[in-house]
């Protein structure tokens, strides 16, 4: 046996969820393109957990679903109270996600059904979890979630106190939407190998969010947003990416594992990065991200990822860097409950095998002689 390291071209599962073929994303064989524009991030997961886009009558009881299921427990609500304010948020995220399990008597419960039911609840609170410790950080009391709204609305809602802007709400659903589903990414393959034991939803998605804290697969976009603010105005791009481009520096945002001809999610958020910056009436933060995209493809052949572009949209959304992967994991959530389920559908424990490059024909010494 030969190891392939990363398992880069290895193909360890399959999948009906979404699948990456010639550049071009999709959702049960939906185009990324086609649900960008046009469904909610509710539809959207309705779709990866269901196999179909919902009806109008499941829609609107998913939509009830999610907003009874909003409201977190007031034990976990005491808990993140006494979480350190400045706590790695990805952290605060995965041990609440962890604890949830404490207060559902169904956590055990692995039948599709109770699981289904489980995605529901965590997909809902989730948002409400990252919302209230962002505030609680703050000195500010957490709000509970308004009924009847997108989850969109309400993280907007409950991360401010105020009615969110339209606008606002449709960037952040969309960024909801493209972030969903990626294949056998990191994350979702940790979710996929902790569920194939037989464990609980809490902890394979627990797991996944563990994944996703890592820098190399979450946290891209924070870290576009630290060179932005580092780079300053528009003046210092091209200085500041010439200078990386000629010291052979990386460059985030730029570039993808599976895609070589241009992540097909990233003209999206290229597009709402433009309209939020028209909305607020400040346009600097997308005007330095096209000016980077434009040296860096022009130096280097590189095209934005989803990552580039989210982070200044997620920025004028008034969201602070360190929750921009949570969002992620907001988002992302119904792509890993979604491969959970479809992995507790045809089950067989995951266990690769490695390739042993150590010493051999050794012999034991006694402890005397040694």
């Amino acid at each position: 046996m030969t190891a392939t390291k990363g398992l880069e071209g290895i193909v360890a599962a399959t999948s009906s969820i979404s699948s990456i073929h010639d550049g071009v994303l999709a959702y049960r064989g939906i185009n990324i393109d086609d649900l960008a524009e046009r469904a909610s991030f509710e539809e959207t997961a309705y779709l990866l957990w269901y196999g179909k886009l919902p009806t109008q009558t499941q829609l609107a009881f998913l939509q009830q679903q999610l907003s009874d299921f909003a409201a977190i427990p007031e034990p976990l609500l005491a808990q993140l109270k006494l979480f350190p304010s400045d706590a790695n948020t990805m952290a605060v995220l995965r041990t609440a996600v962890s604890a949830l399990a404490l207060y559902d008597e169904n956590a055990n419960d692995i039948s599709r059904e109770s699981n289904q039911i489980k995605a529901i609840k965590l997909q809902a609170q989730i948002p409400t979890i990252i919302a209230a410790f962002a505030r609680i950080r703050e000195g500010k009391e957490p709000l509970a979630p308004l009924k009847n709204v997108s989850i969109a609305h309400n993280f907007l809602y409950m991360m401010t106190g105020e009615e969110p802007d339209v606008v606002a709400v449709k960037a952040l659903d969309q960024a909801l939407v493209l972030h969903a589903d990626h294949e056998l990414n990191a994350s979702t393959f940790s979710a996929r190998v902790t569920i194939a034991t037989l464990s609980d939803i809490y902890s394979g998605i627990t797991a996944a969010i563990g994944t996703l804290k890592g820098p190399l697969h979450g946290g891209a976009n924070e870290a576009v947003m630290k060179m932005l603010s580092e780079i300053g105005s528009l003046d210092n791009v091209e200085p500041y990416i010439l200078n990386k481009i000629a010291n052979r520096e990386k460059i985030m945002g730029f570039g993808h594992r599976v895609y070589k001809n241009g992540d097909p999610r990233a003209k999206h958020l290229q597009k709402m990065s433009r309209q939020l910056g028209l909305l607020k009436g400040d346009s600097t933060l997308f005007e330095m991200s096209a000016r980077i995209e434009e040296l860096v493809t022009g130096q280097k052949g590189l095209r934005p990822n989803v990552d580039f572009y989210s982070a200044s949209v997620y920025t004028m959304l008034g969201i602070p860097s360190d929750l921009f992967t949570p969002i992620f994991a907001i988002s992302r959530l119904s792509g890993w409950s979604a491969h959970i389920l479809e992995q507790l559908d045809d089950n067989r424990i995951i266990r690769p095998r490695a390739e042993y490059t150590g010493l051999i024909n050794q012999k034991y010494i006694p402890i005397d002689l040694r």
